[in-house]
């Protein structure tokens, strides 16, 4: 228990900063991918390891897109690097392949004083920004990028935060974002952070999870009558629902967001992640290009990171924003916002070069890192297959095609009797059903009303992450426990 500080003479006096006094942003941000079934798996692990007798043996946590915890084997490329990088004085002493010293040798080239552990220039490395230009250029297919709109960032998120942090008024405009719904909880949690308007588009659960410009129209009118949107987020592919956006789709958003003078961020993390047949990646800024004057000038954020896709190093922290059309000045501001921090991690910019700038046709490190590439992306598709079939074969449960990203978001039907159980706990019921499976089963997952839903309907999201072997057990305990939930609250 916190007790009260004591002055010099010798009274006591409360606590300087209260719930009552702190920030009030800070407490109605919310983010449910780490919320309180999270901390309960946490205690469940503890307890387990203290000898606890439960239905289950481990917990199974699929609320979070982190492959290596679920067992995904890093690239042997990028670990290779990262280690020189850390420690140079190995470069000349082990025996790794010579592209893979070349690269450590670049990437400490650009470092100050050869090191990993000096700060980097604040928007990161030049050489890695080059890179990462020459990267989006290829993926576009020759579209210009310029290493000056790169910024570094340790994760996506920190990119988005600083982009997000742009549209902060106080001339009581009360400025707001269009975000998708269901949507990653990183915008909702930002934005009350940052006191931005949230304005949800519905997703269309019917159309796989289709973005409908009707419903965007329909979302705009509506909140123009008590905020002024000046953003609109597009999550593709999407997380946590996993469909990839054609590009006739994205032409209308981009259409969309010139006739109502919104700026558009694109989180792009997912691009590698496309699994279902007839889907394919497109990049707002290369639709945008494409799509020439006036589109072309628009003003746009696009997103990437290098914790997902193939990759999977959620814990070193690589990201990149690419910032386009912005006005030099706007710009100059972000540039000293992200100063303030002085720098994202080194090894996350490392681990980003890895990806952007890899081993290529004929380097001594290409053929092991494209079959090691391969076999995770087909094993995730396979996974996104299975996991989609499964959850369709339980009654009560309806799972669109998993097209891209990594994640699953199924619909369940939960009986009047447990929406009841729910009230009286307090609890939203697909929240009620995510804990129930916690505590019979060891699975974690993520209720739908963390990410929002449409009024009526109840969801949960589940990563395509655990490996076959493990998923398959993990399928078969989700369904027998469905089977006994309905039974015990018919």
């Amino acid at each position: 228990m916190h007790q009260a500080s004591t002055n010099s003479n010798g009274t006591s006096r409360g606590k300087l900063v209260t719930l009552d006094n702190m920030n009030p942003h800070l407490k109605t941000m919310e983010y449910a991918v780490r919320g309180p079934l999270v901390i309960r798996a946490t205690q469940i692990e503890k307890e387990l390891s203290q000898g606890a007798k439960k239905p289950f043996k481990d917990v199974i946590k699929a609320n979070i897109g982190d492959a290596h915890a679920m067992g995904q084997k890093p690239i042997t490329f990028i670990r290779e690097v990262l280690s020189l990088v850390s420690n140079p004085n190995l470069i000349d002493k082990v025996n790794y392949a010579s592209d893979v010293k070349l690269k450590a040798k670049s990437i400490l080239a650009g470092c100050k004083g050869g090191s990993a552990g000096s700060y980097s220039d604040s928007v990161g490395i030049e050489i890695i920004r080059k890179h990462a230009a020459e990267y989006i250029q290829r993926r576009d297919g020759g579209i210009t990028a310029d290493p000056d709109d790169i910024i570094l960032c340790a994760g996506a998120s920190e990119g988005i935060r600083a982009c997000l942090k742009l549209f902060q008024n106080e001339d009581g405009s009360n400025p707001a974002v269009l975000i998708p719904i269901p949507q990653y909880p990183l915008y909702s949690a930002s934005l009350a952070e940052y006191h931005l308007e949230q304005v949800g588009y519905y997703l269309d659960e019917a159309r796989d999870w289709a973005l409908d410009i009707g419903e965007l129209e329909r979302s705009l009118k509506e909140a123009k009558a008590t905020c002024n949107p000046r953003a609109i987020v597009v999550i593709n592919p999407g997380n946590p629902t996993g469909q990839v956006l054609t590009r006739e789709n994205i032409e209308k958003i981009i259409k969309f967001a010139f006739e109502e003078k919104l700026f558009i961020f694109a989180d792009e993390v997912y691009q590698d992640n496309i699994y279902a047949p007839g889907s394919k990646f497109y990049s707002f800024k290369k639709v945008m290009m494409e799509m020439g004057h006036p589109y072309s000038s628009m003003e746009l954020a696009s997103f990437f990171s290098t914790s997902k896709g193939y990759m999977g190093e959620c814990g070193l922290r690589g990201g990149y924003s690419e910032i386009v059309n912005i006005d030099p000045h706007v710009k100059a501001m972000l540039l000293k916002s992200i100063s303030a921090k002085l720098c994202p991690t080194v090894l996350g910019q490392a681990t980003m070069d890895c990806v952007v700038d890899p081993p290529k046709p004929g380097d001594a490190s290409y053929d092991l890192f494209i079959k090691e590439k391969t076999q995770v992306l087909d094993s995730l598709a396979t996974r996104a297959k299975m996991v989609a079939d499964a959850f369709n074969a339980i009654s009560g449960i309806k799972c669109n095609p998993v097209q891209g990203a990594m994640y699953a978001f199924p619909k369940i039907e939960i009986p009047k009797k447990a929406i009841e159980v729910a009230k009286e706990k307090k609890l939203q019921p697909d929240a009620f059903y995510a804990f129930e499976l916690l505590e019979y089963t060891g699975i974690c997952i993520v209720p739908g009303s963390g990410f929002g839903q449409y009024p009526g309907t109840y969801h949960f999201r589940t990563t395509i992450l655990p490996q076959p072997e493990l998923l398959a057990v993990m399928l078969q305990k989700f369904k027998n426990f469905h089977i006994e939930f309905l039974k015990k609250y018919e």
